[in-house]
């Protein structure tokens, strides 16, 4: 390992640790369930915080959730107020600082199909059924990975779009692994078509490497040894020490299962975005490195949702329909406390879409059958409405403070993931590999095994 690498490793683990230590001392303004408290929780203890968020209008809370940089200009001043009145000292630039401040490349620069490997013809094939912003998010991903000139196994590939054009543009091997056989036939029977060195595997991510006990028994019937080899086979690990792994928003679990994988086969290089880091197995997060073990955060899954709380790609029409789908579950949560003489949230299962077209009495009659909630003669739906509105300009603001923390939370997973992989013997680079505006979960994580 040479000095640039230790250096890196350095950066990376004190920044980690610096992100631990503020989102240890604020946990109580960002590991809150605003739906379940009826006032600003932290008010005592930061006084001019809950002045500021109260005299902000609602007209400019969504402007400012959607800009970090703006959300802590305006926020930022009253709790350094606070702070200083309680003799606490936070590092308030880590709201705002990027890792390490490093970029892996020019994420502005705008690539063509020739610059893909792809003409005109065969982009529009390759790009048919792909949403707009998605294909930009995988040509982007393509263009950052390091040319190793080694066989690609790509992790949870679905129809293998992601393969595909490496396989096209870089000519690489590459193996795809999708638990869905339907994608994975269809994906094949592409890969055929263009004559692509492509393969799919279809095998559960969680099940490989999976411990199966022996048939031990002389009576055991030839069929039964075929079915326990081939599901032996299925479980084994693709990942081998020659190859270079990729993994574009595989979810949670899925990526850390990746790593984890990669990590004991001795996988030469890695490339992955991380996404959605609440879809996990256990109720609450596991840290992968020594370093994040030693925190005294327990992250819940609804915990790991905070760095996802934000939008920049909604339309005015999509946050109005979100404003009002929460003041209409909020004026029912209010409405179920009174009827159930219980007060406590009870959550509601996700709404279609043309529920929101309908009436908000509709919605409490809708959610009472749901929850098996007896309205008795509560029933003056609109009061519960206004109730409703009354509870979102509390959530909203509560939300907007916790917010605050959400890139910083972020990042503390993110380097968790990276000073893993430097612990297993990888050279690591962290960075963006396209501007937020195709997608907010831009970060790539670039691994490569280093030299003992």
């Amino acid at each position: 390992m040479n000095q640039d690498n230790l250096q890196q490793q350095f950066t990376y683990s004190q920044q980690f640790s610096k992100l631990n230590q503020l989102l240890e001392k604020s946990a109580a303004l960002w590991l809150v369930r605003a739906f379940e408290v009826n006032a600003l929780p932290w008010a005592q203890d930061f006084p001019q915080l809950a002045e500021a968020v109260w005299a902000l209008a609602d007209d400019e809370l969504d402007g400012l959730d959607a800009e970090q940089s703006l959300l802590v200009k305006a926020l930022s001043p009253a709790l350094s107020q606070d702070l200083r009145a309680l003799g606490q000292d936070w590092d308030l630039s880590l709201l705002t600082a990027a890792i390490a401040d490093i970029a892996i490349t020019d994420t502005t620069k705008v690539d063509t199909a020739q610059d893909r490997g792809l003409s005109f013809d065969d982009e529009a094939h390759f790009s048919a059924h792909i949403k707009g912003r998605k294909w930009q998010q995988i040509t982007a991903f393509v263009q950052h990975l390091p040319q190793l000139n080694l066989p690609v196994l790509e992790w949870c590939a679905g129809k293998g779009h992601l393969g595909r054009l490496i396989a096209k543009a870089r000519g690489a091997d590459v193996l795809s692994l999708e638990w869905q056989a339907p994608l994975c036939e269809a994906g094949q029977a592409f890969a055929d078509k263009w004559q692509l060195s492509q393969t799919f595997i279809c095998a559960d991510a969680f099940a490989i490497g999976a411990e199966h006990a022996a048939t031990n028994t002389s009576t055991t019937t030839s069929i039964t040894t075929v079915e326990a080899q081939a599901e032996h086979a299925s479980n084994a690990n693709p990942l081998t020490a020659r190859q270079q792994a990729v993994a574009l928003h595989a979810c949670g679990d899925l990526h850390v299962r990746l790593l984890t994988l990669a990590a004991e086969a001795g996988t030469q290089a890695l490339a992955i975005s991380p996404c959605c880091y609440h879809l996990i197995q256990a109720s609450h997060y596991q840290p992968l490195s020594a370093l994040a073990q030693q925190s005294s955060l327990k992250l819940s899954r609804h915990d790991l949702q905070l760095p996802l709380q934000q939008s920049v790609i909604a339309n005015p029409k999509q946050q109005a329909l979100r404003h009002q789908e929460i003041a209409w579950r909020l004026g029912f949560d209010a409405l179920q406390r009174e009827c159930r003489q219980i007060d406590e949230y009870l959550p509601l299962p996700s709404l279609k879409l043309s529920q929101l077209s309908g009436s908000f009495t509709d919605f409490c009659l809708w959610a009472a059958e749901t929850k098996a909630v007896n309205l008795a003669k509560n029933r003056d739906f609109e009061a519960w409405l206004d109730v409703g509105r009354q509870r979102q300009q509390l959530t909203r603001r509560i939300d907007l403070v916790a917010h605050l923390f959400r890139s910083a939370l972020e990042q503390w997973l993110i380097l968790d993931r990276a000073c893993f992989l430097q612990e297993q013997g990888y050279g690591v680079c962290v960075g963006e590999f396209c501007p937020n505006s195709v997608t907010l979960r831009n970060t790539l994580i670039l691994a490569q095994k280093m030299a003992v």
